[in-house]
């Protein structure tokens, strides 16, 4: 979770309080007794048949109907002291927008959910719950099982966009203020509708053609369908963020530019693009990819969508993803879907020590994903024409733990062996982008290149400046991204308002 919430704001510890109190959740909590509650199964996520969906790209969790959120709804002990808000690094009202939904009140849940998430339909969808706010969830502690907060808000915000009820709140008179986003991810788009809703001039600027950042180039269609981050975008428009694309901040104009223009605060969000490399030799053969470019080509460019889209991208027989998280996960489902034979994951740890999601590896299981654990890439074999044939592996045991808390792999001498490959996507980390910084030189930067922060108020060492998300994390989530963007843009209120004109 989050950091740098130490607490629930005030304002929401009050509205939790007097919600509370209302009398229709004091009926609900009468009408099923704690330990009944208690009794009830969770409602599992319906999906498409295995077998079915590894051959498309259309959304692998159905959703949960009206009779299964309510059901799963009614599981919500409805805390005094919820720890799942606490779990939220954007501090949802959980117990809130969840009762709303026991009590058949679903557009009501969603705008809950908006008060302090503007992404709902999206984080319902790829946000890691189960390590926050469901991990502390207070039934979880009882009997082992929590909530899936996730399903639930994914569940209210669909009923939202599919009845066309989306409200958008009103407006303060304008400020006068103009904000300047630098990118249009996670972050950068929470900071923009956080900002909006003050009364600020907000434009966000973003050098890709479409607004979302990583959620449209790196998350494929069967985990986010791109009409849902669309939808998403939409609202932040008719709270009226105005969106300047293909605009790269540092090639395009200069900051000094936008100040010049009228700009007096930067939020900073560009992200971690930089892909990391194994280092290994024949990692320059064709047919190896970083796993930006190729889950850029499919997602971004539409290659999965043939021939409506020509983009251009190798469909392997043999696919082999290096790597242990969800960007791996996407990467080797992805290949599947694309054609190939055999779909591996290649990670030099156990499964035990993998990042990634425990449903997304499930799913990939599912799909007929192999994994090879405790292997790792020594050399890319290529052919007579320069592509990758194959690659040079060697087994891993595991020694003490490292700076990351995982246990070292450890070569195994003499366990070298080959595995055939013709498509290789590498998918080991990112690192931050580098641009902003380095048009920028008067801003400070870690060693590795990210962004550095007051962590409390996420204010870099330039006045008016401040930054969020993977620039300043290094490659991490998007809720993590949208915990940093509302602090970001509390604060940043806050210095407009006492800022002379």
């Amino acid at each position: 979770m989050s950091e740098k919430i130490k607490e629930i704001p005030p304002d929401l510890k009050e509205r939790q309080r007097e919600g509370f109190k209302l009398e229709w959740r004091k009926e609900l909590r009468k009408a099923i007794p704690v330990k009944e509650r208690m009794k009830i199964p969770l409602q599992k996520m319906p999906t498409r048949d295995a077998e079915e969906r590894n051959k498309h790209f259309q959304e692998v969790n159905k959703g949960l109907n009206a009779d299964q959120a309510q059901a799963e709804a009614k599981r919500c002990l409805d805390c005094a002291n919820p720890q799942c808000v606490m779990g939220c690094p954007v501090r949802i009202d959980i117990p809130a927008f969840v009762k709303l939904i026991e009590a058949g009140k679903y557009v009501e849940s969603a705008r809950k959910l908006k008060e302090t998430n503007s992404l709902p339909s999206i984080c319902g969808r790829v946000c890691p719950q189960e390590t926050q706010c469901e991990e502390v969830c207070n039934l979880k502690k009882a009997t082992g099982v929590g909530v899936a907060i996730g399903n639930l808000e994914r569940f209210a915000s669909d009923c939202e966009r599919e009845q066309e009820e989306v409200h958008i709140p009103k407006i303060p008179p304008s400020t006068g203020r103009k904000i300047a986003v630098l990118g249009a991810g996670p972050a950068g788009l929470t900071v923009a509708g956080e900002l909006a809703k003050k009364g600020h001039q907000v434009t966000v600027f973003e050098a890709l053609h479409v607004a979302g950042g990583v959620l449209v180039y790196g998350i494929p269609e069967f985990r986010l369908p791109k009409a849902i981050l669309e939808a998403e975008v939409d609202y932040l428009r008719q709270l009226g963020v105005e969106f300047k694309m293909n605009y790269v901040v540092g090639m395009t104009a200069s900051l000094d530019d936008l100040k010049n223009e009228g700009y007096e605060a930067f939020f900073v969000g560009t992200g971690a693009g930089l892909p990391n490399f194994m280092r290994v030799p024949g990692e320059n053969l064709i047919g190896i990819y970083s796993a930006n470019e190729y889950l850029t080509r499919v997602n971004l460019m539409r290659a999965y969508d043939f021939p409506r889209y020509d983009t251009p991208v190798f469909l392997g027989k043999r696919a082999a993803v290096l790597g242990g998280g969800n960007v791996a996960m996407d990467s080797v489902r992805t290949a599947k879907r694309l054609g190939a034979e055999f779909s591996a994951i290649v990670y030099r740890r156990s499964r035990v020590e993998m990042p990634a999601r425990v449903e997304e590896v499930y799913h990939a299981e599912e799909e007929g994903i192999e994994f090879h654990f405790l292997t790792t890439p020594t050399r890319f074999i290529g052919d007579e024409n320069n592509h990758v044939k194959a690659m040079e592996c060697l087994r891993m045991e595991l020694g003490e733990p490292d700076s990351s808390g995982r246990r070292r792999p450890v070569p195994i001498e003499g366990s070298e062996f080959i595995m055939e490959v013709d498509l290789v996507v590498v998918a080991i980390g990112n690192s931050p982008n580098p641009l902003i910084p380095q048009s920028i030189p008067e801003l400070k930067v870690g060693k590795w290149g990210n962004i550095e922060v007051d962590w409390d108020t996420m204010a870099t060492n330039m006045e008016g400046v401040y930054a969020g998300g993977d620039i300043v994390r290094g490659g991490a989530t998007v809720i993590l991204a949208m915990g940093d963007a509302r602090i970001a843009a509390m604060e940043m209120h806050k210095y407009l308002s006492t800022k002379k004109k």
